[in-house]
């Protein structure tokens, strides 16, 4: 640092003693690069005092005492009011441009801060969702499925509850998912297939009510199942509820009922995104189930789910019944009691 121009050619007399017990000297004081001169009056340096450095003993008071450090035993008393005055503005000059401490530590800690929001914002949520869904027991599970399954039912309709219906789509549920899921309903409205927490499946009266064969609905039943493979339907519910809730549920075992229905208003009015055909046709295959019967009820034209058509694992032959008659005549008309 170099002392500000319009003072490199100041100079003015002063009184410096070397120490508290020095005798006081005459001397002539001036600015130079950086440094504080002190001469005598044969010209020779005496002291060089860097000005970042100087302090001032009696601030506002004259004649000024400054001294080179905070443990110097120096000591400078000057009386002209223009030196005292450049002496104050280069140090008031060098402060500014000095690092802050105190600002620093405040950046440090605002940066930290600020750190610890993006993880909190960014990371913890999904540790917590994750860490959450592996300790809720299934029955808990089946308690907020159940639970959700009652708002839901406020949007579409309660659930149909014909007893030959809801046993013939038991043994199709059996027959398709095995033990996936622990209970199938049908409703009369809402997307076509739900999949909910705790294992419980929603099915649209008409994926039953409009077609020939059972091998929609079980088209319908595999791909909400092939959906929700790789995502579990209660991480999605506590990842849309967000974290107070999640939390609430990890330490009280409680979901609330507005969590719930504004999670039930969700899912009806999200679409249901398509599982990749590929994966698809596998549970097809393994489930020896004829996807062609699904892949035109979700397009009348074949177009969108041509894969699905093409390599169907019946395609040319006749796939395995899935229901008898019977059962399949109280499937369709498990909405009419």
């Amino acid at each position: 640092m170099t002392a500000l121009k319009e003072y490199d050619r100041l100079e003015s007399t002063g009184i410096w003693r070397e120490s508290p017990d020095a005798q006081r000297r005459d001397v002539i004081v001036s600015f130079g690069n950086a440094t504080l001169i002190i001469r005598d009056k044969a010209d020779t340096a005496l002291a060089h005092w860097s000005l970042p450095a100087i302090e001032r003993l009696n601030p506002g008071a004259r004649p000024a005492l400054f001294r080179p450090g905070p443990e110097a035993g120096e000591e400078l008393e000057l009386d002209d009011a223009t030196l005292i005055d450049a002496i104050e503005k280069v140090r008031r000059t060098v402060a500014r441009r000095r690092p802050q401490r105190g600002r620093l530590r405040l950046y440090i800690f605002a940066s930290l801060i600020a750190a610890i929001a993006a993880l909190g914002y960014f990371w913890l949520p999904g540790a917590l969702v994750r860490h959450t869904i592996t300790v809720v027991p299934d029955s808990k599970r089946l308690a907020i499925g159940t639970a959700l399954l009652g708002h839901l039912t406020r949007l579409t309709g309660d659930t149909c509850r014909s007893n030959l219906g809801a046993a013939a789509l038991a043994r199709l549920k059996a027959r398709v998912l095995g033990d996936r899921v622990r209970k199938a309903y049908v409703v009369p409205s809402g997307p076509e297939a739900l999949y909910l927490p705790g294992g419980l499946l929603l099915l649209n009266r008409t994926v039953v009510e409009d077609h020939d064969s059972a091998d929609v609905a079980a088209g319908y039943m595999l791909a909400a199942s092939e959906r929700n493979r790789d995502v579990d339907p209660l991480a999605r519910l506590l990842s849309d509820a967000g974290g107070a809730a999640t939390l609430r549920l990890l330490t009280s075992g409680q979901v609330s009922d507005d969590v719930l229905r504004d999670y039930a208003e969700t899912l009806l009015a999200t679409p249901q995104a398509a599982p990749a055909a590929d994966l698809l046709l596998d549970r097809f295959a393994t489930a020896k189930v004829a996807a062609s019967p699904y892949a035109y009820a979700v397009d009348v034209t074949g177009e969108s789910t041509l894969e699905l058509i093409e390599a169907d694992p019946y395609r040319g032959v006749e796939a395995p019944r899935l229901l008898s008659d019977g059962d399949w005549i109280s499937l369709q008309e498990i909405c009419a009691e």
